[in-house]
């Protein structure tokens, strides 16, 4: 092979030395060559222009630490100096790294002194955080509480949730001194864990730091902290729930029986803690927070049933709930309370005998007075043994009811009976302590004065007799229907344009406050979505009632066989804020337009106009083929623009909810409705062309004409309204004689029925009777005939003498003749006859 090659070699370099010229202009084209690549790769570099080195992203004021080169090992060493630390991984070109920069640095500002904040430029190519990590967007926040991390912060970068979730990161455990304390831990409907651990063998017991980690490990589920972890030293304290055993974890439930980490099957582990937690925990009230992009997180959770959906201003920074959502919370208890109604049968027995032990029991009571409650006095009572009478006393504090109010709370937030006599109890779900009680009345007598007040103390004194109300009929009702719903709260700030979807009026939370319609002062917006049904129903709240009680007759009318409520239709006007007078003076302000844009409001009276002929167009704005359409509805409605009892309108379907009878399969579609026949509309076959032809041709044909305006009723406001209401009560006529005739002919179908029964039982002696003659006739019949055969026998053999004797009568008669005409003597003849007569016989 190499010979070869120096073989070739040698011939070209004989050739060009023979051939000067060939080699002279080999030499001159490739240095042409080489000139024109670099003129072109100098050309290159001068186009592409080097790329700008980052910039600080966050202000120089800020307390923030910002690396905006990506210097990803700096973060380990600033992590090990503090405590807690917040790293924010950003972009500096996308929209929402900036819009959370503000919100990031009023965080930082508050919480400077307890928090390291970090914030790294993740994007820099030439930076270490770009090249070792690849995030799926941006920002992310990372919290990392000393060696245990990271927690991804998933909630809205605002800055109360942020600086919320860095509060909870930073105390993850509630430390629970005292009984009173522990009560009031639990007596929130959100799930509640707590921890026994003894201090005194060690400063920090082997598993107090698996606990606390379990604690982090529920923050990266669930960012809101719903699942609060509480932690206790006290033995006393931890007996009041049967803790006895040190490094316990004791999971609360309210409906079914309390749980405790079983160690012997599970390793006590924090991810193992953390599983047994969200697995056996119950919830009842659960929150959504859809993250405003691309996300099922909504259609999720609306799948699973009917959902009540309730939207209100919230505060995360707020130490308790809002008194809204305290109600809220109460009726979801309420209604999951499948085992509170009252026993019967020899359930009752039972019932009755341990009322009777309990009423053995001493109860030492302290009236509370609330006025921030409706002015309502609340009476807390304590039953205990006579053993313990002598721990049977309220502390110094609970003489302003602080200390009461975490049990009262539930109790008096309800609204009391008119009657001052009557007893609101305590629900005994809210708290594990069945030894305490609570009455709400409102104050019957007047208020008495300072000096009264002053001279005389609330005391303990006897408890008035019980008196417990009859059983809500919200209570338990989740076991009683088919129904079901789930309860769910939402943000009215962040969820905005999804309450304004389904139905909320105004344009925002402030507008809530003013309007009386499907919110009040409170900011509250509730309704019910039933996805399978493609329904939702908005509640209609009256000045005069409050939330718990519309609550509870809107959720009672859902769970009718037969419910009451109407289907919301939102529209145009819902989604602008308007819809009223106002509205409606600027529809007719306004000029006439070639096409009526109808909404949900205008539909009816528009297309049910008895004297106009209605051609509907349905589109939406995300249909292409409907803005193809849109040249030949225009020109249609420019053709018919002097024709006044023609109308050319279109509806978009999918920003305005119509009645089921009205609605189309797909889109485009076009109806007519002729006048005077509102009833017989017409659909534009799907297999023609939509033309301007067709479209002529197909009005021609179906529109209405003066032959048919006998057939309506007389044009006027409201007449489509009051032949709608006489059909209908036409129709309930027709239904109740329909229901009379079919009770009359099941009457008379009864009583053929037991004159059936009647007449059979009288005729079934004469079918016996019948049977039995049969019978007889039978028995003679069969005699007859043997009796006629025995004679058939007789005649058969009297045969041959009857012709013998026939022979012996002719031999006879010639006889006799030849005697007579001889004259034979008389002792002849004698003695002849009887030979005669024998032979006769």
């Amino acid at each position: 092979m190499l010979r070869r090659v120096r073989q070739s070699l040698r011939q070209v370099l004989f050739l060009m030395a023979r051939r000067p010229r060939l080699l002279c202009g080999t030499i001159v084209l490739g240095v042409l060559l080489l000139l024109a690549v670099r003129f072109t790769c100098s050309r290159a570099k001068d186009v592409v222009a080097a790329a700008r080195p980052p910039v600080r992203f966050f202000s120089a004021e800020a307390p923030v630490v910002d690396l905006y080169l990506g210097q990803l090992d700096q973060v380990e060493r600033l992590r090990s100096v503090a405590d807690v630390s917040l790293v924010f991984f950003y972009a500096p070109w996308c929209a929402h790294s900036m819009a959370a920069r503000q919100e990031v640095q009023q965080v930082a500002t508050r919480l400077a002194k307890q928090v390291q904040f970090v914030a790294i430029n993740c994007w820099w190519n030439h930076g270490k955080c770009r090249k070792q990590n690849h995030f799926y967007q941006y920002p992310t926040i990372h919290l990392f509480y000393r060696r245990f991390g990271p927690i991804e912060y998933t909630g809205p970068v605002v800055a109360p949730y942020v600086e919320s979730f860095i509060l909870r990161v930073i105390t993850p455990l509630t430390y629970l001194p005292s009984r009173a304390t522990l009560e009031e831990f639990l007596s929130y409907h959100e799930p509640r864990v707590v921890g026994f651990f003894q201090f005194d063998a060690s400063p920090q017991p082997p598993g107090y730091i698996t606990y606390l980690s379990s604690a982090l490990q529920a923050l990266k589920r669930d960012f809101r902290g719903v699942v609060r972890f509480g932690v206790v030293t006290n033995k006393r304290v931890a007996e009041a729930i049967s803790l006895r055993d040190d490094e316990a974890v004791y999971l609360y439930r309210r409906f079914n029986s309390s749980l405790v980490f079983p160690r012997r099957e599970r390793n006590f582990t924090a991810e193992a803690i953390c599983s047994w937690v969200f697995e056996h925990r119950e919830t009842v009230l659960q929150w959504l927070q859809p993250p405003g992009t691309k996300s099922r997180l909504l259609e999720r959770e609306l799948t699973k049933g009917p959902a009540l959906l309730l939207f209100l201003p919230h505060d995360p920074l707020e130490s308790k709930p809002s008194p809204v959502l305290q109600q809220f919370a109460d009726i979801a208890v309420r209604y999951h309370s499948c085992d509170s109604a009252p026993p019967s049968g020899s359930d009752a027995s039972s019932s009755s005998s341990s009322s009777s032990s309990s009423s053995s029991r001493s109860r030492c009571c302290q009236s509370v007075l609330l006025p921030e409650f409706s002015a309502s006095v609340c009476e807390m009572c304590l039953a205990s043994s006579s053993s313990s009478s002598s721990r049977c006393s309220f502390s110094s504090a609970a003489q302003g009811g602080d200390a009461l109010r975490p049990f009262l709370r539930h109790c008096c937030l309800r609204r009391l009976p008119s009657d001052a006599s009557g007893c609101s109890s305590l629900l005994t779900g809210y708290s594990p302590f069945s030894q305490y009680s609570a009455c709400c009345r409102g104050k019957a007598a007047p208020p008495l004065n300072h000096s009264q007040a002053k001279e005389e103390p609330a005391a303990p004194r006897t408890p008035p007799p019980s008196s417990t109300p009859p059983p809500s009929g919200l209570t338990g009702l989740r076991c009683r229907t088919n129904r079901t719903l789930r309860f769910y709260v939402l943000d009215a700030a962040l969820n905005w344009p999804l309450a304004a979807r389904l139905g909320a009026p105004g344009n925002g939370t402030a507008s809530l406050r003013q309007d009386g319609g499907g919110a009040r002062g409170d900011g509250s917006f509730a309704t019910i979505v039933n996805l399978e049904d493609e329904v939702h129903y908005v509640l209609r709240r009256s000045p005069a009632a409050t939330l718990t009680e519309s609550l509870e007759a809107f959720i009672g009318n859902f769970s009718a066989p037969y419910s009451l409520l109407q289907r919301h239709l939102v529209g145009e006007e819902d989604r602008r804020g308007g819809g009223g007078e106002e509205e409606e003076n600027k529809q007719r302000s306004r000029p006439r337009l070639l096409i009526t844009e109808l909404t949900t409001s205008s539909f009816l009276p528009s297309v049910m106009d008895l004297q106009k002929d209605v051609l509907l167009f349905y589109y939406t704005q995300w249909c292409g083929f409907c803005s193809v359409l849109n040249h030949v509805i225009i020109q249609l409605a420019r053709l018919l623009e002097g024709n006044s009892t023609i109308t050319v309108a279109r509806v978009n379907v999918a920003r305005n909810d119509l009645p089921w009878e009205f609605m189309v399969d797909r889109v485009p579609a076009i109806l007519l409705f002729p006048k005077y026949r509102k009833h017989s509309s017409v659909k534009f076959p799907a297999d023609l062309p939509i033309t301007l032809p067709n479209l002529l041709h197909f009005i021609l044909r179906h529109a209405g004409s003066e032959q048919h305006a006998g057939q309506a009723d007389a044009p006027g406001p409201g007449a489509e309204f009051l032949a709608l209401q006489r059909e209908v009560q036409a129709l309930r006529g027709a239904r109740e004689r329909l229901a009379q005739q079919l009770e009359q002919m099941w009457r008379d179908d009864r009583r053929l029925t037991f004159a059936a029964l009647g007449s059979e039982a009288r005729s079934a002696e004469p079918r016996r009777e019948r049977q039995r003659v049969e019978e007889r006739h039978r028995e003679a019949g069969r005699r007859l005939g043997e009796a006629a055969a025995r004679l058939r026998e007789l005649a058969d053999d009297a045969g041959g003498p009857l012709s013998e004797n026939t022979l012996l009568g002719v031999l006879l008669r010639a006889l006799k003749d030849t005697t007579e005409a001889t004259g034979p003597p008389e002792e002849q003849r004698e003695e002849a006859q009887p030979k005669r007569s024998h032979m006769a016989s």
